[in-house]
């Protein structure tokens, strides 16, 4: 099994940054795309913004500029800079990683718990 475990949310006024990180651990061979997502009451899940191994990035339009994902292999972790907070980012994020548990499986999606951003006007 993979746990994966958000942190650092929080409420921060509009213009403001906060930093998320999420840590995968358990049963990891290797990691293939690990991604943020969010939701609100009522909408669909959200992607964010994703990273693969190799270091290649997307970004949803709506992040893009505001944004930063990074990550570190060595530590099984995925972080998600945000700069420049609006109040329609306020959502649960949700950290998102496609894991391999050994090398002759095939890859399989974990999911967090999620992490409350609130952004205030």
């Amino acid at each position: 099994q993979v746990q994966l475990v958000e942190s650092g949310g929080g409420l921060v006024q509009a213009g403001g940054s906060l930093r998320l990180s999420c840590a995968a651990s358990g049963s990891i061979f290797n990691i293939n795309r690990m991604g943020w997502y969010r939701q609100t009451p009522g909408k669909q899940r959200e992607s964010v913004a994703g990273i693969t191994r190799g270091g290649n990035i997307n970004y949803a339009d709506a992040v893009k500029g505001r944004f930063t994902i990074s990550r570190d292999n060595a530590k099984n972790m995925v972080y998600l800079q945000m700069n420049s907070l609006k109040p329609e980012d306020t959502a649960v994020y949700y950290c998102n990683a496609d894991v391999q548990s050994t090398w002759y499986t095939d890859g399989r999606v974990y999911w967090g718990k999620g992490t409350l951003v609130t952004v205030s006007s």
